[in-house]
């Protein structure tokens, strides 16, 4: 008997968590924000090794060549597992970032085909642990590549300059970190990147005077 008003209470509870539109909106954002970022870390995996070796470019981007098939694509029948050996090889990632990898896309995996689940609370929401590692990794490539490929390569760079890797924000990276934040940040935090955005487009319109906020 008590375990029967155990399993009720438990059932009530959970059709009240998703009934809450708060409750409700915070899981399904969440996981949208999570499959979101797995696919931006997948981009980055696989694009940077596929426009290293590009020599031609059409407008969905790089082409890839003999060079990116020889020295990427040889190595496995997926694109994706085959630039993680790839970025392994050259000292990108390490084992246990493979292994993180490995993890993370397991619990996309859980996230895509059991959303409904999630979001009723019937199963665990592994992926709000997890997005921390996800955008440490992603950023640990994005700024590996930054600092190794793309400065040393741009011919303006004053090779004296030191390069604090700690003050980088990758494009990628800071996509996550605007979704998280107008997305489930607070009010405030969330309207004050649109309130920038808005004063910067005018700064412009105006020939690049700072938008007036004086009261009239």
């Amino acid at each position: 008997m008590r375990m029967e008003r155990q399993t009720t209470q438990t059932t009530t509870n959970k059709w009240i968590e998703f009934l809450t539109p708060e409750v409700l909106r915070n899981r399904l954002i969440s996981a949208s924000i999570y499959l979101a970022a797995f696919e931006l870390l997948k981009d980055s995996i696989i694009d940077h090794p596929r426009y290293f070796f590009a020599s031609e470019y059409d407008e969905n981007g790089a082409l890839a060549g003999p060079e990116y098939h020889k020295q990427v694509l040889s190595r496995n029948s997926s694109p994706l597992y085959a630039s993680l050996s790839w970025l392994r090889e050259f000292g990108v990632l390490d084992d246990n970032d493979l292994a993180v990898f490995e993890n993370l896309k397991n619990v996309r995996n859980i996230v895509a085909h059991e959303m409904h689940q999630l979001a009723s609370g019937s199963a665990p929401s592994k992926h709000v642990a997890e997005l921390p590692k996800l955008v440490a990794l992603l950023r640990k490539i994005e700024v590996w590549w930054i600092v190794n490929v793309e400065i040393p390569t741009n011919p303006d760079f004053d090779a004296s300059v030191e390069i604090d890797e700690d003050g980088i924000l990758p494009g990628p990276v800071m996509a996550v970190s605007l979704m998280l934040d107008v997305a489930l940040g607070s009010e405030e935090e969330a309207n004050r990147y649109v309130k920038a955005f808005r004063e910067e487009r005018e700064r412009r319109e105006t020939g690049g005077e700072r938008p007036s906020t004086e009261q009239k």
